[in-house]
């Protein structure tokens, strides 16, 4: 428990310093700044206060559309570097948008419209210099397994194409209605080692389907888990067809080698950000020049030329599947926000400016709101597409201007390219796409720096791999708020001691050289004091006092006389809170112990003002720091020094006798 306590000299005889309450203040003033910290931490009005009129007009179409912004400032530099960086992503975000769209078994050149308009609404109303807009896989993923669960896109595709476009315009709203109401903080329940374990699992069940590619195989199972995936597979081994295969094997290899090269020396990114196209354009090459559509290799086919339709009329408001599509939107909304957000903030943080995540979650809305209104479906900010972005210098979100205007001449001028291009060099792409998704690494790290952590992210894993991926998504997601009811309901405490030769006083758990005080127990809090975790803390000091009267009975020391609460942590306190400190002073009444608060916050000072506690406490015995408290104790100690006390075993035994005669 610590050294012998040796007694500093006294500075009792000093006045100790009081424990101020706040002034009271006005409920609305109280309520208003309560909202200002809850929802406008980064008070984004600031810069509108003590400006004219017309300048506050400017500011806020500004604010609207950032690109009024840094328009202004915009130059040939920033163009030319911004022009190279449009082309290399869009030259990522053919192929893989090809891909992607295949996943969420909707047609494959809605994987290009999607290139084409979000990137246009993200460029005016995102903050991000160097995300870049497209779809993605595990959102696709989602839309795939969930709408298909419900309708069957071969034998009903309008509709299964229709609630897709809905789903896509409830994501948009529910991503808009988050940033215009300053909600963002719900998207931070979902904890990094929930995304890590949710991703890698996504990514592990895209992987597996993407079988059905590279083997040639014409029907398979609709199911996402690895057990359904591999019994579908390993039936239907007489359909297995070998040119296919190789052709995938060849092209992975192909893409793999060129992410290598491209990790080892990040000046050749491009040798990565090219391959799937480069991929895409010798498939397509060896297809028509051998025919391989005649022996097995799949194909996509035609693909219609034009820009994106107009899809309007498409939503199914009143279609059957209404709740379903606002299920399916709600939560690939989530996941969409979660990801681009955090990839935004990644490169943000390498070139040092700030983005501002309600801003970007009202671009996420809107582009996804337009883009159900053109055949686009849901789209966010891809790590593979926004690296790949960033590494090509790109300035500015002209970028993604750049790859808009590239997939449009694409859309009018180059479709019919595509229709020998074979459907496992796609099931390629997105296989070397979803292996840079499994972090294994991470996953070990977060073994090593929190356990439950590591559970949080196996769980997310096994549950989408085993299960589905909304099952792994739900696991996840309330492991994640049970971490958080147990931070609350159950806050750490510890006890506190004396560092030599100064009146510091820490927890005895982090350093082994602080001394216990005789006769005092501090007690350090270290969480707000809720109704959730006021019955807890009650039980809990009990506990300590237990376990210190023992120790001191068995070690034949001096008895305990105070119980000292050192409140510095606890920043706000509930009625339940108050309630739980009035019956621990009448428990240390009962055990013949004095009960001491230390440094107490405003919040906490002010309603125990308000309820009378500290009458009931005593003045005296609140103190502004645990040293003023503990020199408080130790000089009643030493008043009182020369009249003769019982032993601890005496006095536990009066204890006793006293508690008998309670009862």
């Amino acid at each position: 428990m610590g050294t012998e306590y040796e007694y500093p000299k006294s500075k009792f005889n000093q006045q100790p310093h009081k424990v101020a309450i706040p002034p009271p203040q006005p409920f609305i003033k109280s309520l208003k700044n309560t909202v200002k910290e809850t929802l406008f931490p980064d008070d984004p009005l600031r810069q509108f206060k003590n400006q004219p009129p017309s300048r506050k007009f400017v500011l806020g179409v500004q604010y609207v559309f950032p690109i009024f912004d840094w328009a202004s400032s915009y130059n040939l530099s920033f163009f030319k570097s911004d022009i190279i960086a449009g082309i290399t992503i869009a030259s990522l975000a053919i192929p893989q948008g090809i891909s992607y769209a295949k996943l969420a078994n909707l047609p494959p050149i809605l994987g290009l419209y999607s290139s084409f308009i979000p990137p246009l609404v993200y460029a005016m109303m995102g903050s991000s210099k160097d995300l870049a807009v497209g779809t993605v896989a595990v959102a696709s993923l989602l839309i795939g397994s969930m709408l298909g669960a419900v309708v069957n896109a071969n034998e009903n595709p309008n509709l299964y194409l229709h609630l897709a476009f809905t789903a896509t315009f409830f994501a948009g709203v529910f991503q808009a209605s988050l940033g215009f109401l300053r909600l963002g903080f719900i998207v931070d329940f979902l904890s990094h080692a929930t995304i890590v374990g949710f991703m890698g699992g996504a990514a592990t069940v895209v992987c597996l389907q993407q079988l059905k590619g590279i083997l040639g195989l014409e029907h398979f199972t609709h199911a996402t888990d690895i057990v359904s995936v591999l019994r579908s597979v390993f039936s239907q081994t007489h359909q297995w067809k070998w040119e296919s295969a190789v052709l995938g094997i060849v092209f992975l290899f192909y893409l793999l080698f060129a992410r290598y090269v491209s990790i080892k020396r990040p000046k050749l990114f491009w040798i990565s950000a090219m391959a799937p196209l480069t991929s895409v354009i010798l498939g397509s090459i060896l297809v028509y020049l051998t025919h391989a559509e005649k022996h097995g290799v799949q194909v996509i086919g035609e693909l219609k030329k034009g820009l994106n339709p107009i899809t309007i009329e498409d939503l199914s408001f009143g279609s059957q599947y209404l709740s379903s599509a606002i299920k399916v939107g709600i939560v690939t909304g989530v996941i969409a926000l979660a990801e681009g957000i955090a990839v935004g903030r990644s490169f943000a943080m390498f070139k040092n400016y700030n983005i501002d995540g309600n801003k970007e979650m009202i671009a996420f809305g809107m582009m996804n709101i337009a883009g159900s209104c053109t055949s686009c479906y849901l789209t966010t900010g891809p790590f593979s597409r926004s690296a790949v972005n960033f590494n090509a210098g790109c300035k500015t979100a002209v970028s993604n201007i750049v790859m808009a205007i590239a997939v449009m001449f694409t859309l009018l001028f180059l479709t019919p390219l595509f229709h020998y291009t074979p459907l496992v060099v796609l099931s390629s792409i997105i296989i070397s796409a979803m292996l840079g998704l499994i972090n294994y690494e991470e996953a070990i790290h977060l073994w090593s720096l929190d356990k439950f952590d590591f559970v949080v992210c196996m769980s997310a894993y096994f549950g989408v791999v085993f299960a589905s991926v909304e099952i792994g998504l739900v696991i996840a997601v309330a492991l994640s708020l049970l971490r958080v009811l147990l931070f609350v309901s159950r806050p750490r405490t510890s006890t506190l001691g004396n560092i030599p030769d100064s009146t510091i006083y820490r927890s005895m758990d982090q350093y082994q050289n602080v001394k216990t005080v005789p006769g005092i127990l501090i007690l350090q809090i270290d969480a707000p004091i809720y109704f959730a975790n006021s019955s807890y803390l009650r039980e809990r000091i009990s506990r300590w006092v237990d376990e210190e009267e023992d120790r001191l009975k068995s070690s034949g020391e001096n008895s305990l006389q105070y119980v000292i609460l050192a409140l510095s942590a606890v920043g706000n306190i509930d009625t339940s809170g108050i309630t739980m400190l009035g019956e621990v002073k009448k428990v240390m009444e009962r055990r013949g112990l004095k009960l001491v608060l230390a440094n107490p916050g405003g919040e906490v000072i002010k309603k125990m003002n308000k309820a009378k506690l500290i009458d009931v406490i005593g003045q005296e015995w609140i103190y502004l720091t645990v040293g003023e408290a503990v020199g408080a104790c130790n000089f009643m100690l030493r008043t009182y020094k020369n009249v003769e006390k019982p032993t601890s075993i005496e006095l536990a035994s009066k204890k006793e006798t006293r508690n008998d005669n309670n009862v």
